[in-house]
């Protein structure tokens, strides 16, 4: 070997022996870390297994109780619109009018047609008073003899025709009087009027518009009498009836409590649910509003905590844990349904350990809890 060969290796090794006595020394990272953060104040909560009540959520649709889709039932032209969408109105309120002539011709024709029948009716009358009066005249004479038979007979058969005209003019009375009756309502179609109190939700018409027999004009829906209509899925045919009451929560209107009205004993072949109505009440509630029906099943043992005590960061959910040793730990948990103002706990914790219920914001990860 050369004495330049000699010389490198030398170096080389010395090197060598440099970095790692470097590495042998104590650096930033080997220095002894400090006590932990002691946090005072919060409120610890040690979880326990309890009873859950077991439900099925249905989603569904708020709809009025009573709605009233008011249709056209003449032909005509919308002559004036007075109400407007959201406006609420009373029971007989006009809300628009219809112009048909046809119809108002046709009764002003049949009260004409009556008053010329109940001329008719005294007509008769009045020849019927004429035709018995002759017939006294002419029974007496017939007993004196003063007259044949045939004369007699003839005066008779006179009083029996105008009895029987005065039969024929009231019937025609009485046909005239119902054809004007019903010409009159026909006409009254011409001004539409709410058949309920509430508030106008839809209105289908503007002024100005032709409409035919069956044209939607004004919707009307009765206020303060909702129900939920949700679709259940056809496995719980037979145990939802009638009267049972079920915990609904209404989007923007919270949980309230609603009765089973009606059960619809047909099922959807496409989506295999059945539809159940509930009856709600609240204040403000408006048609087309989504809400859930939570009906009862049961009952099951679950581990619930605090709704505050969660907390939710993107699609992670957390809890601070208290060990034994009071450090405060965060762990990732699987939360189930809410009920009220507590969240089930699917995993993740066990019943005994002990979470922080209130002054959350204070804990840091491995801080000690005093």
């Amino acid at each position: 070997m050369s004495r330049r060969s000699v010389a490198i290796a030398c170096l080389l090794a010395m090197g060598i022996s440099i970095i790692f006595s470097g590495c042998g020394g104590k650096g930033p990272e080997g220095a002894p870390k400090g006590p932990p953060t002691v946090v005072k104040g919060v409120a610890l909560e040690t979880v326990s297994e309890k009873t859950i009540p077991d439900e099925v959520e249905a989603v569904g649709t708020v709809k009025a109780r009573n709605s009233s889709v008011i249709s056209a039932r003449i032909p005509g032209t919308v002559s004036s619109l007075l109400v407007k969408e959201g406006e609420r109105v009373t029971k007989g309120k006009l809300l628009l009018t219809i112009e048909a002539a046809e119809s108002i011709a046709g009764a002003a024709g049949a009260m004409a047609a009556v008053e010329e029948a109940r001329r008719a009716v005294d007509e008769t009358r009045a020849r019927k008073r004429l035709a018995d009066a002759t017939f006294r005249r002419y029974s007496a004479l017939f007993r004196e003899q003063a007259v044949t038979r045939q004369e007699f007979d003839g005066r008779r058969m006179e009083k029996d025709v105008a009895q029987q005209g005065v039969a024929r003019a009231a019937a025609r009375l009485d046909q005239a009087r119902e054809e004007s009756r019903a010409a009159g309502t026909m006409a009254g179609y011409t001004r539409i009027t709410a058949p309920q109190a509430g508030i106008v939700t839809r209105k289908s018409v503007d002024a100005g518009m032709t409409v035919f027999p069956g044209t939607p004009l004004v919707t009307v829906e009765e206020e303060g009498h909702y129900r939920l209509e949700a679709a259940i899925p056809e496995s719980l045919m037979g145990k939802v009836l009638p009267g049972n009451e079920v915990r609904v929560v209404i989007d923007g209107f919270g949980a309230m409590k609603g009765n089973v009205a009606e059960v619809v004993p047909v099922i959807d072949p496409a989506s295999r649910t059945f539809t159940v109505k509930v009856d709600i009440s609240a204040n403000g509630l408006r048609s087309g509003i989504f809400g859930r029906a939570y009906l009862p099943m049961g009952s099951r043992l679950g581990m619930i905590v605090p709704k505050i005590a969660v907390k939710e960061q993107g699609a992670l959910t957390s809890v601070w844990i208290v060990g034994k040793d009071n450090i405060a730990r965060m762990r990732l948990v699987r939360a189930g349904r809410i009920i009220g103002d507590q969240v089930e706990i699917l995993s993740g914790i066990s019943p005994g350990e002990r979470i922080i219920v209130s002054g959350m914001e204070k804990v840091i990860d491995g801080a000690k809890v005093e």
